[in-house]
């Protein structure tokens, strides 16, 4: 599931291989490691205990990334639902100011808007009223 970038910016696709945040990526965290391996002094081999604790931290963040994917698809999938059960419904801005029937709703990475039957469009946003009824 993808959400639609907000209008007049890049669209991202999602990339398991990289944690989110800083700090090094998935792939270059694997290839300093192998590097590391490769060219360890064979007089003098990587102590036991250091390559076990790399090994554990590259398990960690490979749970990592897998976690942040899940999360992103939770989180996508809710905002699926959310937006599915305002359409035909009454919305009224935190304002007052704009009502109307929602007839559609984009779905952004930052938040939903409402296109309501005229027209209008209203950012769903903590404060408004949801209702059943028509107008």
């Amino acid at each position: 599931m993808t959400t639609i970038p907000p209008v007049g910016t890049q669209s991202d696709t999602t990339d398991t291989s990289k944690a989110t945040g800083p700090g090094v990526d998935y792939q270059a965290f694997l290839k300093l490691l192998v590097a590391e391996m490769k060219n360890q002094d064979p007089t003098e081999p990587m102590d036991a205990t250091q390559q076990i604790s790399q090994l554990a931290q590259f398990s960690s963040v490979e749970q990592a990334v897998q976690t942040n994917t899940k999360l992103d698809q939770l989180l996508a999938s809710s905002s699926l639902s959310q937006a599915d059960g305002i359409i035909g419904r009454t919305v009224t801005s935190a304002d007052g100011t704009v009502k109307g029937v929602v007839e559609s709703v984009r779905i952004y990475s930052d938040g939903m808007i409402a296109t309501l039957v005229g027209g209008a469009q209203l950012p769903i946003t903590a404060g408004i009223v949801i209702s059943a009824g028509n107008e």
